[in-house]
């Protein structure tokens, strides 16, 4: 009988993280769940808890943590405005010293890690679509530069690792991703359209709407994160994970309200300070070195995400 894998998912109760301990577990490994549930949330892996071979413990990634593991996927940080706002410095701290504790864990154990890192270390790029060799336009004393620097700082310690230690490391870009087990008050675009569209609210927009985002479904994400882990050893990346059809956040807006049905009106508000103007992968790494791709079209996630924010609300 085949010995099966110990898991770690950093990070797991949260909206991505439940997801891919979900899948994990349908993979037949074994999973450790580690989360401070700062944003993360025990709703979201209720229907894991009974699973004979999912544990889940209460640890903040900023403190060591000391397990047995064969595989870490690193996802515990903050990742909307909102939430990575609200404690800047703990935010960078996360990022941080949760890369160092993981590294260190990962080193101990010989275990394979992934950091989910994000399209935000491009900043508000000059290179329409982002390739990974393009290396961004970051204001590191902005209000986002405790995430997005954060972020960077992270990579910068994988590569270090790999290269002073020889660790087995990957490096995921994740650009905007959506589905159900998103926060309701996150502040994202996905989700503030959605609950305002179902709460009979105006949908706010900022700027003029003609600044684009391409979204991509949780599902999709989850498959692009297992095959970049099981990649073979020289795929360290990083590599681009996201969905590159581009849509402008006005689109988003009136195609919510009609798929909700809502009479909403869309109200215009002012643009944040550094909010990136285009954000859009360019995914060719990943399609040639992952046989990667999303699959599910906006619409039809958009309808399993309404369909989970009417059941929450």
């Amino acid at each position: 009988m085949a010995l099966r894998k110990t898991i770690l998912v950093t990070g797991g109760a949260g909206f991505i993280g439940s997801h891919l301990c979900a899948r994990l577990l349908e993979s037949g490994a074994g999973v450790i769940c580690a989360d401070n549930f700062y944003t993360g949330s025990k709703d979201n892996i209720l229907g894991l808890l009974d699973h004979p071979h999912f544990e889940v413990m209460r640890h903040d990634v900023t403190f060591p943590l000391y397990v047995e593991v064969d595989e870490i996927y690193n996802l515990a940080c903050p990742a909307s405005p909102v939430h990575y706002q609200y404690d800047p410095v703990q935010t960078t701290k996360t990022s941080v010293h949760g890369a160092i504790n993981m590294l260190g864990l990962a080193k101990r154990t010989g275990a394979k890690i992934l950091q989910a890192s994000t399209s935000e270390v491009y900043g508000d790029p000059e290179v329409h679509p982002q390739t990974e060799d393009y290396r961004g336009r970051v204001n590191p004393i902005g209000p986002r530069g405790c995430y997005d620097e954060g972020k960077r700082c992270a990579e910068t310690l994988f590569f270090d690792y790999y290269r002073q230690h020889s660790l087995n490391i990957r490096v995921a870009r994740i650009f905007n991703t959506y589905g159900p087990n998103m926060h309701p008050s996150d502040g994202r675009v996905v989700s503030n359209f959605i609950v305002q569209a179902l709460k009979g609210e105006d949908l706010t927009l900022y700027g003029d709407g003609g600044q684009t985002r391409s979204f991509c479904y949780v599902d999709d994400l989850a498959d692009g994160l297992m095959r970049l882990m099981n990649a073979p050893d020289a795929v360290t990346g990083p590599v681009n994970l996201g969905n590159p059809n581009e849509f402008t956040i006005l689109e988003l807006a009136e195609l919510v309200i009609e798929m909700t049905g809502a009479k909403s009106k869309i109200v215009r508000m002012p643009l944040p300070q550094d909010d990136p103007m285009q954000r859009c992968p360019d995914i060719s790494l990943a399609k040639d070195k992952l046989g990667w791709q999303p699959t599910i079209q906006l619409k039809d996630g958009l309808a399993k995400t309404i369909a989970y924010f009417k059941g929450v609300l």
